[in-house]
């Protein structure tokens, strides 16, 4: 350690309820990181036709699927549960057809009033409204993906919440102790660059979908970064032992140094 370094104070010389109330935390984001993984994974699974989650799913989410309307990708996608096989086959077949509006009235009307109204009744604005044809007309044309509007609605919510996310838990993880110690600068720097690098993946997929690999790639990157840190300081916080000479020194750990400490940070 130089002169020059900073220090940051390790998990184990922190006070108890300091550490509590990082734990609980770390709890929390925890969970609710699984939630959104589950999210995403019911979100997209299933829109190429087939189980679990493939660039193909990607691909169709963000630029839309060829020959297809959002209502048939939809129903062969994420929605393909809610109804039973044969009312899902009489509206796949009408918005395969001509899709009119005679059509819906006769065949698909009542099945949408009974199963799909429930949700689709027009009070939530980012789903297709089923109570009037109006509505219904909108998800019988091209499937064009998300739309432009959707795109920057998700992504401005994204930049604020994951930012805020990775503050926590990279604020919590600063009280590692880490060797080498540009392995903990990557780790706490990567996340934030995936945030970038993933929003821009969308829209890069949305025009261009061979940039679906993209999507998966930083994703892994920002999912691991958060479960290595998480991990790390939840263990070094209740279960492991400090070098005899840092705990001697009170605790305390390097956090950024000269080259003898750190090649890059």
């Amino acid at each position: 350690m130089t002169a020059k370094s900073t220090y940051a104070i390790h998990f184990s010389h922190l006070p108890l309820s300091q550490r509590m109330v990082y734990t609980m935390a770390l709890l929390t984001l925890g969970v609710g990181y699984l939630f959104a993984m589950i999210q995403v994974f019911e979100t997209h699974t299933g829109l190429d036709g087939k189980s679990g989650l493939t660039v193909a799913d990607l691909r169709i989410a963000y630029s839309g699927k060829q020959g297809s309307t959002r209502l048939q990708t939809a129903l062969m996608g994420p929605m393909q549960s809610m109804l039973p096989a044969d009312e899902r086959q009489v509206i796949l077949s009408w918005a395969a057809g001509d899709a009119s509006k005679e059509g819906w009235e006769q065949k698909v009307k009542p099945i949408m009033d009974s199963r799909c109204i429930a949700c689709h009744n027009g009070s939530d604005p980012h789903r297709p409204n089923f109570t009037s044809w109006d509505g219904v007309s909108q998800v019988v044309t091209k499937d064009t993906g998300m739309s432009m509007a959707t795109l920057v609605r998700v992504s401005h919510i994204h930049l604020f919440g994951l930012t805020f996310i990775f503050f926590i838990v990279s604020s919590v993880f600063i009280h590692a102790y880490i060797r080498p110690l540009w392995v903990k600068c990557a780790l706490i720097v990567l996340p934030f660059l995936g945030i970038i690098f993933d929003i821009t993946s969308w829209y890069l997929t949305k025009f261009w979908p061979g940039f679906a690999w993209m999507v998966i790639i930083v994703g892994a990157v920002m999912g691991i970064s958060f479960a290595t840190q998480w991990l790390v300081s939840i263990y070094q916080m209740w279960f492991y032992k400090l070098p005899a000479e840092l705990a001697a020194s009170g605790g305390i750990v390097p956090t950024m140094g000269g080259p003898s400490d750190c090649d890059v940070c």
